[in-house]
């Protein structure tokens, strides 16, 4: 297996001055990506970071995050992503989880590390790093699962798991040096490396690093750039069904990933413009897809793609049981008898790894893998609402509200009831909605006991990065409003 800092050779064999990353602050072709490694790795080493060290970036989407990820991987330290968006207490929790012996500091960054102009002078300045051989199998790469319903965890993987993806996904879908892969999600998320510039080399393409999440700024991004292959949320979708002006001509994918994809807006993406999204399904664990709707047009609603060829994804009854292909329980993840997947290796507390358990891993999800390997996800395990003793998952009635056109995000919580145990509340983002069109849209799809017995209206619901709702601010929003706060109705 290659290491990382192998991973752009054959790129460089066949032509090294091709693009291998454009960001706001210019393109590198792959000659241009390979020195700023190794000058990276020498502005590391020069700062006293050794093998093993965790390097904690919080900086923006251009190239000083691309040079600074290989450069760790270079010499054996490893990486952890610190999100620029969170606030400095959020920072400060997932810095002090993993304890980095170096912080390379962006303008939106509250913990105290390197800045940006130091960093660049270092790289100017940088002698080599020692030539190391790295283990493939041994840490590389932290991710932190989004803690939307608890705090975060520290996952830890290898430079053979981050690997991994890009090689399957590759193979799978038959990508070339006319790649043109765009990504607007923060690259502090480290499956966004792992999609990017871990993936792109081994098409020989090139990593469009976009720093703009608004639909004006990807629209741009996409029609200058060329991109053919584009992973935006769920939200970014539905603000470019409401743009058909948008230049997006050059895509031949679009992805949909970090939260649930309704069946009516990928046909309505499809009806405006004329390529049916991807659906994925993904897991921190993994790291990044598990599954993914075929090339093409092709898909089942209800779905989030077929399983990766080098996983093995089976849903489990309470009792630790696999069960048979079509039934409903937690998904749990394995990799395929005799291929190359290993599972993470486990996560960082304190000052060392604590090793994952064996077996398949538990991924918290409800859902179905069916005899041809297409997946769904019926909610977050942890989420489900009961009600009266039944079993009412939110992201059920969520894509049912989801089908009017007047919804844009949604959120479906429980809230304490004496008599029921939980009640039924809906969030809804959007103006002039009307309530009863909407509990009549519930009633027609949905058992009585699923429809929401509460409706609230928000200008916007909170997000995380990646747009998936965070759940465990919902209760706090949903107490002030249910106690007289302006949108309940």
């Amino acid at each position: 297996m290659r290491s990382i800092a192998e991973v752009l050779d054959e790129a460089l064999a066949r032509n090294a001055h091709a693009p291998a990353v454009r960001a706001a602050s210019g393109v590198w072709s792959y000659a241009d990506l390979d020195e700023q490694a190794h000058r990276a790795a020498g502005a590391l080493w020069s700062l006293g970071v050794r093998p093993g060290d965790r390097v904690a970036a919080c900086l923006p989407n251009d190239l000083d995050i691309v040079a600074a990820f290989h450069g760790t991987q270079r010499i054996g330290a490893i990486w952890a992503g610190v999100g620029e968006a969170l606030a400095a207490a959020e920072q400060a929790e997932l810095a002090g989880l993993i304890a980095p012996a170096l912080v390379l500091a962006g303008p939106r960054c509250h913990l105290a590390g390197v800045d940006v102009a130091r960093w660049r002078t270092l790289l100017a300045d940088a002698a080599p790093a020692p030539r190391l051989e790295p283990d493939v199998d041994a840490p590389a790469g932290i991710a932190f699962t989004s803690g939307t319903s608890g705090r975060p965890k520290a996952v830890v993987h290898s430079q053979r798991n981050l690997l991994l993806p890009g090689a399957a996904l590759v193979a799978s879908r038959g990508w070339g040096p006319d790649l043109r892969k765009g990504d607007s999600f923060p690259f502090t998320i480290l499956n966004l490396m792992v999609l990017s510039t871990l993936l792109v080399p081994q098409a020989g393409g090139c990593a469009v690093v976009m720093d703009r999440r608004d639909v004006d700024g990807v629209a741009e991004w996409i029609g200058a750039a060329g991109v053919t292959v584009w992973n935006g949320a769920p939200a970014q979708l539905h603000d470019l069904v409401r743009r058909p002006d948008a230049p997006l001509g050059s895509l031949t994918e679009v992805w949909s990933g970090g939260s649930d994809t309704p069946d009516v807006l990928r046909t309505e993406f499809a009806r405006v413009h004329g390529l049916v999204p991807r659906a994925t399904y993904g897991l921190t664990e993994a790291p990044t897809v598990v599954s993914i709707d075929p090339p093409g047009d092709d898909w089942r609603p209800g779905t989030s793609g077929r399983v990766l060829p080098h996983f093995d994804v089976a849903a489990y009854d309470d009792a630790g049981r696999r069960l048979p292909r079509g039934e409903q329980g937690e998904l749990r993840l394995s990799g395929r008898a005799g291929g190359p997947w290993t599972p993470m290796l486990g996560h960082w507390e304190g000052h060392g790894i604590r090793a994952a358990e064996p077996g398949p891993v538990p991924t918290g999800d409800i859902g179905v893998v069916d005899g041809d390997g297409w997946l769904s996800v019926v909610d977050r395990k942890k989420l489900v609402i009961i009600r009266g003793g039944a079993n009412v998952y939110p992201l059920e009635v969520e894509r049912v509200l989801a089908t009017h056109p007047g919804v844009g995000r949604v959120a479906v919580c429980g809230v304490p009831d004496e008599r029921l145990g939980q009640r039924v509340v809906a969030l809804i983002e959007g103006t002039g909605v009307d309530r009863e069109a909407l509990a009549a849209l519930c009633r027609r799809n949905l058992s009585p006991y699923k429809v929401p017995e509460e409706w609230i209206q928000v200008d916007s619901l909170p997000v995380n990065p990646m747009g998936k709702v965070q759940r465990t601010a919902l209760p706090d929003l949903v107490s002030a409003r249910l106690d007289g706060g302006p949108g309940h109705r």
